[in-house]
């Protein structure tokens, strides 16, 4: 009798699991993520690709997925149709796709101010012919007028007095990426443009057939560039030097692995900061109503800012930032004054397109 109790109560129990296991599944469902693609400047594709960042997004619902191009090219040239949102690196390339898109709302989860990425021997020279100084707050300054009077000359590294450091047979030019498809070439621009038109932001046809000329040779004279700031950087990284004495960067580039602390920053490597330099506002264009939703939560999820800041980025709150760069001892400049606007988009193609003239034939 025992033997048969005890087969009844297992049978019981069994019927039990299962139907709490059956209940369980209908009032538990978990809801599948909504899927979101957005298009995105190649210098973001590591912070969405971060699992944590996927993880965050996971926690609202959402699964974001992302493609790359240039930010300029999102403007002009990427079909907008695909994707519920696009994410270009400045504010002129957001406001021409909220134009024609007839988006209401944009959002500016964070910003990096454009730096050059150099390396210890090319800072001691660019010091010792005047264009490098020290700001007195902890970093380096690059002064953008004495830079431009003395690529104008067309002095190359070897003509620099006393340089066995860096002697070689090429000019002293900064390097960019594409000014035609890339938003920090274009930062750049903005940024030379500025000083060569008497330290005002070009405004008008006129100023620009005067400051192009100007321009082009510093543009031009690089030779090839790359497409995207992500590949140009990874050239800095890998090639050194010998590759790319100055690169123009986005300073989060640079800061991402000086927070992480793995190893790409080798010693030797300096960050300084143009001046004048512009901020490159990182600028959410929601092109359906689940881009909005990312916007927001770009934009005021804790956790979410919080990793930004790990990749390097500043937003409206400012702690985390301020903390890496205490804790790792980033060279990162605490308070940038020297900031110019970057001209209107159509001000900006303007003088992309007829710098571009000038180099064919």
């Amino acid at each position: 009798m025992k033997r048969w109790i005890g087969v009844i109560l297992a049978a019981v129990l069994a019927g039990v699991v299962v139907i709490a296991v059956v209940v369980g599944n209908r009032g538990g469902e978990v809801p599948q993520p909504t899927v979101v693609r957005g298009v995105i400047g190649s210098e973001k594709k590591s912070f969405f690709d971060d699992p944590r960042v996927k993880a965050a997004f996971a926690k609202h619902a959402l699964r974001v997925e992302v493609d790359t191009a240039g930010s300029r090219q999102i403007a002009t040239d990427v079909d907008l149709s695909r994707y519920a949102f696009a994410f270009p690196s400045s504010v002129p390339a957001a406001e021409k796709i909220k134009r024609d898109r007839r988006a209401t709302v944009t959002f500016s989860p964070f910003y990096s101010p454009m730096a050059v990425a150099t390396f210890e021997p090319i800072a001691g020279l660019l010091a010792k012919v005047g264009v490098l100084r020290d700001s007195g707050k902890g970093y380096q300054v690059l002064d953008i007028k004495k830079y431009l009077e003395l690529a104008a000359k067309g002095t190359r590294w070897d003509q620099i007095p006393g340089n066995s450091a860096y002697p070689a047979r090429k000019r002293v030019l900064l390097t960019t990426t594409d000014i035609r498809t890339s938003n920090s070439a274009a930062m750049y621009l903005s940024v030379i443009g500025y000083v060569a038109n008497g330290d005002d932001v070009v405004s008008s046809d006129t100023q620009i057939a005067k400051v192009a000329p100007l321009l082009a040779p510093v543009v031009l004279d690089q030779g090839f560039s790359e497409t995207t700031s992500e590949a140009s950087f990874d050239d800095y990284l890998a090639l050194g030097a010998g590759k790319t004495p100055m690169l123009v960067i986005y300073e989060a580039q640079y800061l991402s692995h000086v927070f992480a602390g793995d190893g790409a920053i080798k010693a030797g490597m300096r960050l300084v900061y143009p001046s004048p330099t512009v901020l490159s506002k990182h600028t959410l264009v929601p092109l359906s109503e689940p881009g909005i939703r990312v916007g927001e939560l770009l934009t005021r999820d804790p956790e979410l800012l919080a990793l930004a800041a790990a990749y390097g980025f500043r937003t409206a709150s400012p702690q985390a930032f301020t903390d890496l760069v205490v804790e790792t001892g980033a060279p990162a400049a605490a308070d940038l004054v020297d900031v110019v606007e970057p001209p209107t988009y159509e001000r900006l193609e303007k003088l992309i397109t007829t710098i571009g003239a000038a180099s064919r034939p």
